[in-house]
């Protein structure tokens, strides 16, 4: 009808479903490899290197390297990166090596898992490997008589990004507690002796075999020191369809992450308050996050020329002890070299 005055009418030319939220839908903690507290690459296994992630190694003696690297896909700036520096070219049975993530049980609840209408989640991460070759995608459930979800990818082309997804359907009988425990554990395999690898996928819930825990695997990254894995873009989401990632800020990211591990580089506190006599003296710490559970305190260079002073006089540290941790934070005795004033 030329009467009709269309100006301002758009045709919409795609639809995008949004699955509910379009913030907070990324269940996983530092998915982009963004924040590194520990700064500092590391080859002991079982450590962190990068916040929430690290490598979980059983190999007899092949050895990598774990560090935050910056080669990533368009989008992103950081990866996690494993870098072979021992070979190990013959698998025992019992060797295997793989990358951990895990996601507190209280952050679940919404799932509701355990009833009529646990809810579909979805998983979403790239990969880049010298290997091609197929690979373990795995995920636990402790809660319900632990359970997994067993999955086979494969790295089609070497030294390529690739996006990887996985769907997998709310279980109606797996109970996940309302805890601050471990709800689900993530893991990338590397390489899997066959102990872990001789049984079958497994793409909904079912008891934990563990032969079926790293199922399928025949790339085994340790087979030469030239080799190099690399993982970003972690999600994990409630739905039926993979949304793009859900890039948070750093500084939100590094919240999240010191729930689990704060670090403090010449710690400023006050409320210093004489104990035992003049040459103990405490100060209370408070973190910066309330932290998942009361931590480990570990101290660099205790007394190694720290000085305390009370504006007049000056007197060196000799050692310094943490106590009375709690959630919200923890006393620091400090141990003088003499008498203050």
């Amino acid at each position: 009808n030329s009467s009709v005055n269309t100006t301002g009418i758009i045709t919409a030319t795609a639809f995008i479903p949004t699955q509910g939220q379009l913030s907070h839908r990324n269940k996983v903690i530092n998915g982009a490899m963004n924040v590194a507290q520990r700064n500092m690459p590391i080859t002991s296994a079982n450590g962190y290197c990068l916040d929430m992630f690290k490598l979980w190694d059983g190999m007899d003696s092949g050895v990598a390297t774990v560090d935050q690297s910056t080669h990533s896909p368009d989008g992103f700036s950081k990866s996690f990166k494993v870098d072979v520096t021992t070979a190990d070219t013959s698998l025992a049975a019992t060797d295997y090596a793989r990358i951990h993530h895990r996601i507190e049980a209280q952050n679940l609840q919404d799932l509701a898992y355990g009833t009529s209408e646990a809810k579909n989640i979805v998983i979403s991460f790239y990969v880049r490997s010298t290997t091609t070759g197929t690979y373990v995608f795995s995920i636990e459930q402790a809660d319900n008589s632990n359970k997994h979800c067993v999955f086979n990818y494969t790295v089609n082309s070497a030294n390529t990004w690739e996006r990887k997804t996985f769907s997998i359907a709310g279980d109606t009988a797996g109970v996940i507690n309302d805890d601050n425990g471990y709800g689900f554990t993530m893991y990338w395999i590397l390489a899997a002796g066959s102990n872990y690898s001789s049984g079958s996928t497994r793409s909904t819930w079912t008891a934990k075999v563990t032969a079926d825990s790293m199922a399928g695997q025949s790339v085994n990254l340790f087979s030469n020191t030239s080799n190099e894995f690399f993982l970003t873009g972690v999600q994990l989401e409630v739905g039926t369809v993979v949304t793009p990632f859900e890039h948070r800020s750093f500084s939100d990211e590094l919240s999240r992450c010191q729930r689990y591990y704060q670090q403090y580089v010449n710690p400023c506190c006050t409320g210093v308050i004489p104990d035992n006599g003049s040459k103990a003296y405490s100060i209370g710490l408070q973190f910066q996050t309330r932290m998942r559970a009361a931590p480990t305190l570990t101290i660099v260079n205790a007394g190694d020329g720290q000085n305390i002073t009370d504006g007049q006089n000056s007197v060196n540290v000799s050692s310094l002890n943490a106590a009375d941790r709690n959630v919200d934070g923890a006393s620091i005795y400090l141990n003088l070299a003499g008498d203050l004033g």
